[in-house]
């Protein structure tokens, strides 16, 4: 979800940060990863052939292009499918994926250290941009996303997918039978003692995440959720302890294979309070400038990840225990990109 991490957005599929991040802490990571530098996430990189419509594409042999992610599923194989054509260009890649947090993404690609990585469209325009309101067209909330980091941060958002990595709240069949709920509508009619959920720390705090959530439907939290009924987890912990019942419901990323593999159902938002999350590759303009044919790389690629490929290779990954980098390339050969 388009989300952000832990600091996941589904995130994961974090998918995507609150904007509790004063000005003092965004100067002290930045002054981290200048002093620190990223260490990279270092594994193999496979070269192969362009071919479909990538065949045509203009070498990129000289240039050197960082790539990072987010440190969730969905975002390694996101960043190893362009680090692939990247070097299946002639580009050297140098590899920064997954940097724990939105905050540390964020802000190196903002110092220059990462040339392009993924981000959702709702998570930059409610937490990197401070809004306090999502726009709910898709295509509308992408175009202002796109122009402001551009013209602020001079970013370029090439090509939007698809694909909806936001939030949801998800529960067992079993519970959701016992309780009578398929709705986050259904929540304000359980009893307090049923009003139990696990959570990822940043969803806990999010602008877009539990809180308000809670208040979209008639909820207080310390009240009608008291502090007791909230267990926090890491991401990937959640989906088995919601599947074992450590809680009634469970926060996930509504494109995450887990939740087919484990059995679970996402509650429906009658209110359409979770923003929208479509994922598109971030580059810094410099680098585009310097080498335009990026995005005659990356925009047919994202124009293939719907919800369901999307969730179909998460679950390559956290079911069938095969590496971000493995997915990517056999999708890429799937799709004809590369041979």
């Amino acid at each position: 979800m388009g989300r952000a991490t832990t600091i996941r957005g589904p995130l994961s599929k974090s998918r995507p940060l609150f904007k509790i991040i004063a000005g003092v802490v965004v100067t002290a990571i930045a002054a981290s990863l200048g002093a620190c530098g990223l260490g990279t996430s270092g594994g193999y990189i496979p070269s192969a052939k362009l071919a479909g419509e990538l065949a045509d594409v203009p070498r990129l042999d000289g240039a050197t292009i960082s790539v990072g992610s987010k440190n969730f599923t969905e975002q390694l194989v996101l960043a190893k499918m362009v680090e692939i054509l990247l070097r299946s260009a002639g580009a050297d890649v140098e590899d920064l994926t997954n940097i724990p947090g939105s905050a540390s993404a964020r802000q190196a690609q903002l110092a220059g250290q990462v040339d392009v990585e993924w981000e959702y469209t709702g998570t930059a325009w409610l937490t990197y941009m401070g809004e306090s309101k999502p726009i709910r067209d898709p295509h509308q909330q992408y175009v202002a996303v796109r122009d402001r980091d551009l013209k602020e941060n001079k970013l370029v958002w090439t090509d939007p997918s698809p694909m909806n990595d936001t939030y949801g709240m998800a529960t067992t069949a079993a519970t959701a039978k016992k309780l009578g709920v398929s709705s986050l509508a259904d929540l304000k009619k359980l009893p307090v003692k049923d009003r139990t959920f696990c959570l990822e720390d940043e969803f806990a705090s999010r602008s877009d995440g539990f809180q308000p959530m809670l208040k979209a439907y008639g909820l207080k939290y310390g009240t009608d959720v008291p502090k007791k009924n909230v267990k926090i987890f890491d991401a990937g912990a959640i989906y088995s302890a919601t599947a074992k019942g450590v809680c009634n419901f469970g926060e996930v990323y509504t494109t995450d294979g887990r939740i087919s593999a484990l059995n679970l159902s996402v509650l429906s938002d009658d209110q359409h309070f979770f923003p929208t999350y479509n994922g598109c590759a971030v580059w810094r303009e410099e680098v585009v400038r310097k080498y335009p044919q990026v995005r005659r790389l990356v925009d047919p690629l994202a124009a293939k990840l719907t919800d369901k490929t999307m969730t179909d290779l998460n679950s390559q990954v956290d079911v069938d225990g095969q590496s971000p980098t493995q997915v990517a390339q056999d999708w890429l050969r799937s799709e004809h990109f590369i041979s």
